[in-house]
């Protein structure tokens, strides 16, 4: 394996984690995975220099939307993603997010149990809802910090989804009533910083073809430090 060392350095700071089966990743806002069709740069570009010497490609183990920051699993040999691809599948793999919201929910902690189902449209394209006849979604949640200003309050939140649905945080933040800080799609206005949700840590258990335990976090992105920052982080 080569070194990490030898990357661009934009690149190497965003390894949080590395080893010869897998590695983590701090996936910056804004960064599909996939490739669109408008050319715009993507994880894929990204692949060939994290490589490292190894034989494939590395590969992510889980899905992370475009708009959302943050911890990134990529498996590094075919055997280490199939048990990590396992992991989440399984819903082994813990995952804990941090948000900013418009407004705050009432209490200090719960959980919110909301199933989830995609609709679309012409006009407005497609986006997700909560409905009875959706798939599972359950999200716990923790108020870590609030703010009271002019435009009104502020809350930072610690989200642990229990399932993984598309845009489900997003959708449940704006179910208890406090939408997600830059979220246009379901609840607040566009603002200048995005989406402020950071898939904040990952932890990872023991498995034959991926190593020890892993446990890794993100840093808050600058863009999106003063809103933290004024709710206490």
């Amino acid at each position: 394996m080569r070194d990490p060392s030898s990357l661009p350095g934009w690149l190497a700071a965003r390894i949080l984690h590395i080893r010869p089966e897998l590695m983590v990743i701090d996936k910056p806002a804004g960064l599909p995975l996939d490739p669109g069709r408008t050319g715009a740069p993507s994880l894929a570009e990204w692949l060939p220099l994290l490589q490292l010497g190894k034989r494939h490609l590395p590969q992510p183990a889980h899905r992370l939307d475009q708009d959302t920051a943050g911890c990134l699993v990529l498996g590094r040999t075919k055997p280490a993603l199939a048990a990590l691809n396992a992991l989440f599948a399984a819903r082994r793999a813990r995952k804990t997010y941090w948000a900013i919201t418009t407004g705050r929910p009432q209490g200090s902690d719960g959980v919110i149990n909301a199933p989830l189902r995609k609709i679309s449209t012409r006009q407005a394209g497609w986006r997700m809802e909560s409905h009875p006849d959706g798939q599972p979604a359950r999200t716990a949640w923790r108020v870590l910090g609030t703010a009271r200003e002019a435009a009104g309050d502020l809350a930072w939140l610690e989200l642990r989804p229990e399932t993984g649905r598309t845009h489900q945080l997003r959708v449940h933040c704006a179910a208890l009533g406090c939408p997600i800080l830059g979220d246009p799609l379901y609840g607040t206005r566009p603002h200048p910083a995005g989406l402020h949700l950071l898939a904040r840590a990952i932890a990872l258990p023991e498995t034959p073809e991926t190593g020890a335990p892993i446990a890794a976090e993100a840093p808050v992105p600058p863009a999106m430090a003063p809103a933290f920052a004024r709710c206490g982080a």
